[in-house]
């Protein structure tokens, strides 16, 4: 952008780095430049300028100069930008966020923070903000908040080594970071926002809130409606947190996730929100709908993760990719609906996880071994909210909510063991009495009824409608004595392989028509070559000029 040259290139100078020790009264001129043309740019509502800045211009000042320091205080910037309060708390939000991506927060820090939040939220909910933000700074708030309450959560769990000042901290401001707080500022985005009935209103083409991305093109603000959308998301995330997938997944029902829309304008939010949607719902054994959106985002990523890869958000892309990928291989093992599954991820999928997924479906020791590896790795850091006990001796307890999770988790996949069983032999018949059924799988006639109606209760889930879904690939019924095997025949997906040969054949093409252009400019040179050697060598030498043109053109004929 026009003005980045006076800030993102400044040469270091003595006394301008960590290295040299940090002074948070010191104010670079690359940092005066930057906050002076930000404050400017808010205040024009210029979006695109300050969307720059945000995203580039602060990352390039912050690996230059602030690699492993926090950037100068708010108070030695304040008077660049007229000591204005609402910038102020901007600013100091983006200080904080630097400060835990680059650097370990005191329990201090993370206090301070918490308190920004409240007045940032504050200011929105009651003030009135005629501001025109980025989707991708408005997103990082409420994700930047979720995370800051997660990683206190985790920190404040880890009793076992905290010093007698940093208990005494935590008891005084008992407050801090309050998982109650975290949810009322939460709700209280949503419901000020007016967001669920912009959402409805949109269906009935009363509104534009997603055919403009959120933003505002009459002059008002986009600040408090964005951020009530995006805290919708911020709703199911901590309540993944906390294990209540059911009270996340109704918090995010204003959002038709099967469309494009809001969230998906910013990376960061689409994955997020996918991520925790589908784990939510493979908690809920609702395996069919996280299959069917794992698929659709790890598609997605596969297409466009080249275009994001100097983002600061890209090794986060990678990873949630993997983690995805883990839940998918879980999913799929529990649940074996692969026609839900695109080629591409399928191929993604059998490279990363082929071996692991045979193996996941023996039951055995092994293979809850490999569910608990697969899990550990893919799962959410759960936290406990309560506060601690600060009763001696004190304990660390911050894998307590994991532990549990992983356990529920693991009574599930060993309750599915049974089922597998089941699932060979109905998967061979057709038609099969329960005595013949009883007799091959060694249990008595009672015991299999049981078995059958567990089947029925695993293989079907209560979607957020309150309807009953099958997720089952074999469904079956019994008249008198006999079971009567439905099994599902997924429909052929013709549309892949014509594209896939599609591509095949344009990439072909595009061959020939280079190899085509080379001859065509190598007959030309060979052609003049010949008429040059006539006007060199007069008359003796015409038949040589001419021979060596054909010849040449009869190679390339050749070659075609």
């Amino acid at each position: 952008m026009a003005v980045a040259t006076s800030y993102d290139h400044e040469q270091p100078i003595p006394g301008d780095s960590a290295a040299a020790g940090y002074d948070p009264n010191y104010v670079p001129d690359s940092v005066k430049s930057f906050v002076v043309h930000m404050y400017r740019h808010i205040r024009e509502k210029n979006v695109y300028e300050i969307h720059q800045m945000y995203e580039t211009s602060f990352q390039s000042i912050s690996d230059r100069f602030f690699k492993d320091a926090p950037w100068p205080s708010v108070d030695s910037v304040a008077p660049y930008v007229d000591n204005d309060h609402v910038f102020c708390l901007l600013y100091r939000e983006m200080w904080f966020r630097h400060l835990y991506a680059r650097l370990s927060p005191t329990l201090k820090q993370r206090i301070d923070s918490w308190d920004n939040y409240c007045n940032l939220f504050q200011v929105v909910l009651h003030g009135v903000v005629n501001m025109q933000l980025p989707n991708q700074w408005l997103w990082d708030m409420v994700d930047e908040f979720v995370y800051q309450f997660q990683s206190f959560c985790q920190y404040r769990a880890k009793m076992k080594n905290k010093t007698e000042q940093e208990i005494a901290l935590l008891r005084q401001f008992d407050q801090a970071w309050n998982v109650y707080g975290v949810l009322n500022f939460l709700q209280a985005l949503v419901e000020k926002s007016t967001i669920i009935q912009i959402l409805e209103q949109e269906k009935e083409g009363l509104e534009q809130f997603t055919a403009t991305d959120g933003y505002d093109y009459s002059g008002g603000s986009n600040v408090l409606k964005v951020l009530g959308y995006f805290s919708m998301i911020g709703l199911l995330r901590v309540h993944c947190l906390l294990g209540d997938y059911h009270t996340g997944l109704k918090c995010l029902l204003p959002i038709d996730i099967s469309q494009q829309g809001v969230y998906t304008s910013v990376i960061g939010s689409h994955i997020t929100t996918i991520y925790h949607y589908g784990f939510a719902n493979l908690m809920l054994r609702r395996y069919s709908e996280a299959i069917r959106e794992f698929n659709k985002i790890l598609l997605y990523i596969f297409k466009t993760k080249q275009f994001h890869q100097k983002s600061p958000q890209y090794e986060q892309i990678l990873k949630k990719n993997e983690q995805m990928y883990a839940l998918l291989a879980i999913s799929l093992s529990l649940c074996p609906q692969v026609q839900l599954v695109e080629e591409t991820v399928n191929l993604q999928l059998r490279e990363k996880y082929g071996e692991k997924m045979m193996r996941m479906q023996r039951y055995d020791e092994e293979a809850f071994a490999l569910y608990d590896e697969l899990f550990s790795y893919a799962c959410p850091k759960f936290i406990t909210p309560s506060a601690p006990s600060y009763e001696e001796p004190l304990v660390n307890y911050n894998q307590d909510a994991y532990r549990l999770q992983l356990k529920l988790f693991l009574y599930e996949v060993k309750q599915q063991q049974l089922l597998s069983g089941v699932r060979t032999f109905l998967k061979v018949y057709s038609t099969i009495s329960i005595g013949k059924l009883s007799t091959y799988m060694e249990v008595d006639e009672p015991t299999l009824r049981t078995i059958l109606m567990t089947y029925k209760h695993k293989t079907h889930a209560v979607d957020s409608d309150g309807k009953i879904t099958s997720n089952a690939d074999i469904d079956f019924y019994i008249d008198d004595d006999m079971i009567h095997v439905v099994e599902s025949k997924p429909a052929k997906r013709y549309g892949d392989y014509f594209m896939r040969q599609i591509v095949k054949l344009e990439g072909i093409m595009t061959d020939i028509d280079r190899i085509k252009l080379e001859d065509d400019s190598r007959v030309e040179i060979l052609i003049s070559h010949g008429i040059r050697s006539k006007r060199e060598g007069g008359e003796n030498h015409r038949g040589a000029g001419i021979q060596a043109g054909m010849s040449g053109i009869q190679d390339c004929q050749g070659r075609g």
